[in-house]
């Protein structure tokens, strides 16, 4: 596995195809049933409501865009179990000189999110990770300086 790909896990898949199934069906359908609605009040160039409704079905498009690019350009993984730290593997760590421990799963960067433990496989964080296993030591730099960590456990 390149580190440098573009990866989903299959949960966040699912996530994305039930999205996209929303998108294109009810919501396409509210926002042509707003865009009817606000040209029946009359004149376009001064009306909000379908200025609104315009810019609604812009970002619904965006969306439906974006989706569907992520979705064709990323590669699903099932991720984790092994030895060595990639896509999908859970990460126990703990910062050189403190005992605090932190839990952290390697994903794509599409499923970042720091507060849920989620880390990009293309984050500073991540990529001192990558290919590594328990009991090695990695260290990065931050805005604040450069941090180490060794890992406690990989699964």
């Amino acid at each position: 596995m390149q580190q440098a790909g573009d990866y989903i896990t299959e949960e966040k898949r699912q996530m994305l195809l039930v999205e996209l199934a929303d998108l294109k069906g009810p919501k396409r359908k509210e926002i042509l049933k707003s865009l009817e609605y606000s040209k029946s009040l009359g004149d376009l160039s001064e009306n909000a409501e379908y200025h609104q409704a315009r810019e609604d079905q812009g970002k619904l498009e965006a969306r439906i865009v974006k989706i569907e690019q992520i979705l064709q350009s990323s590669q699903t993984v099932k991720g984790g179990g092994g030895d060595i730290i990639e896509i999908g593997s859970k990460v126990i760590v703990q910062k050189k000189g403190t005992k605090e421990e932190k839990k952290y799963v390697i994903v794509g960067s599409e499923e970042a999110d720091m507060k849920a433990g989620k880390i990009s496989n293309r984050s500073p964080f991540g990529i001192a990770l990558f290919g590594k296993k328990k009991g090695d030591n990695v260290s990065f730099k931050t805005p604040n300086g450069l941090v180490n960590y060794n890992i406690i456990n990989v699964s």
